[in-house]
This record gives C-alpha cells, structure tokens and sequence, in this order.
C-alpha cells in the first residue's frame, strides 16, 4: 500500500453538518475499499487564489490515508461527481515527503497538547 495525502475545497455555502458529511463520504469510499485514514485536517474557511465558479472562499480539508492505486481513481472519480467540491488534489508521498508528514503530525500534537495544558492552569 502507498501513502496518500489529498486536499479537497469545498463551496463555501455549505454549512458544518454538510462540510461534515461530504468529508465522511470521501473517507467511506478509502475505508470501503481496504484504505486507512491515517489523518484528517480541516483547514477551515480560506481565501482562494483566484475564483472558481464566481466563489472566492472555500473550505480546505487534508486527509492523509494509505491505500492501494486502484482506490485512487474511484476517490477521484467521486470528486468530480459531488458538486460541493470546487477543486482536489491527490499524491502520492515519496518516502521523505512521508517523514515530514509524521514530522508535521507530531509538531501539531505537540502543540494542542501544550495548548490544552495552558488552558487547564
């Protein structure tokens, strides 16, 4: 299996229940087909570089995931059929890439847990 990371931006009209269920959607169709989520960023509402679809906001999400190629084409296929995602990107990660992913994961962690701790004291 080969480690994936994919970025998707959803319309921006879209309230948290649907942004919510759209994204658990796209995680069904790696799990349902033999896929691990290994992690799931949202990113929140962010300004877009230019306009798609007259719209110049979005909701940025990550998911970083190990599966095999062929899951790839019916994840990708799925993101052109929703019409809440106005853009994707999917790659795979080379074994550096890989590091820094886990790197990153454990700098972020990191940081929740300090922030936590700030907030209990």
């Amino acid at each position: 299996m080969n480690h994936y990371e994919t970025v998707f931006i959803f319309t921006p009209v879209l309230s948290d229940a649907q942004m919510k269920e759209a994204v658990d959607k796209f995680k069904a169709v790696i799990t349902d087909n033999a896929g691990a989520i290994v992690n799931e960023e949202n990113w929140g509402l962010r300004k877009l570089a230019y306009p798609i679809q007259k719209k110049s906001t979005g909701f940025y999400t990550l998911l970083e995931f190990d599966a095999n190629p062929e899951v790839i084409k019916k994840l990708e296929t799925q993101f052109r059929r929703d019409e809440r995602v106005l853009r994707f990107l999917t790659f795979r990660l080379d074994k550096y890439a890989e590091e820094y992913a886990i790197k990153r994961r454990s700098l972020r962690a990191a940081k929740n847990n300090a922030s936590q701790e700030v907030k209990e004291n």
